[in-house]
């Protein structure tokens, strides 16, 4: 019962954490996408990129010093959405790009490289829905009252033990207390 403890503290200050950087980053500076230590994970909420990534996959992103035709960067467009499609054109002098949904059938508008996030690391398929649901501000609140009620839990079957034994140890004292009075 020991690393439950640990685990559950690591938990709680784990999802808080991730929560109240989350909160910051988004309300504070307008970022959609917060990507602490240059790693950041996204939701493909759209058909826009099939069949390469379909909705509800899982992508990580990594920022990158450049870009290339064909890869796959997530950017915030101009009404703050984040999107993830790929690189068609780069200009020569590597500040501006352009982008297009491979299900689209026109081309994205040109961008400055400063609204890119990063670029498509890696994708899991259908990982995304779960995420979503865990990201949920109830599913968030279940997890910490789930935690917490169990942390709660253990440190009172820690109590419940300490005063049996101490219960043991005071009836202990009681039957030489009485044996004492009963010898000459």
């Amino acid at each position: 019962m020991l690393f439950i403890r640990p685990l559950l503290l690591a938990l709680i200050g784990l999802i808080l954490g991730v929560s109240v950087y989350s909160w910051n980053a988004k309300s504070l500076t307008g970022d959609r996408l917060p990507m602490p230590f240059g790693v950041g994970v996204a939701i493909v909420m759209s058909g826009s990129m099939e069949p390469t990534l379909s909705v509800d996959d899982l992508v990580i992103i990594k920022k990158a010093d450049s870009y290339e035709v064909g890869d796959i960067v997530v950017f915030q467009d101009r009404d703050g959405s984040m999107v993830i499609h790929t690189v068609i054109m780069v200009d020569r002098e590597g500040n501006m790009i352009q982008t297009q949904g491979d299900a689209n059938p026109t081309p994205d508008a040109p961008m400055d490289l400063k609204y890119v996030k990063g670029k498509m690391t890696q994708s899991i398929s259908g990982v995304g829905a779960f995420v979503r649901i865990l990201k949920s501000t109830p599913c968030v609140i279940l997890i910490l009252a789930l935690s917490v009620f169990l942390l709660i839990r253990s440190y009172r079957r820690e109590k419940d033990a300490d005063d049996k034994k101490l219960d043991e140890i005071k009836a202990e004292i009681r039957r030489l207390k009485e044996e004492n009075k009963n010898q000459p």
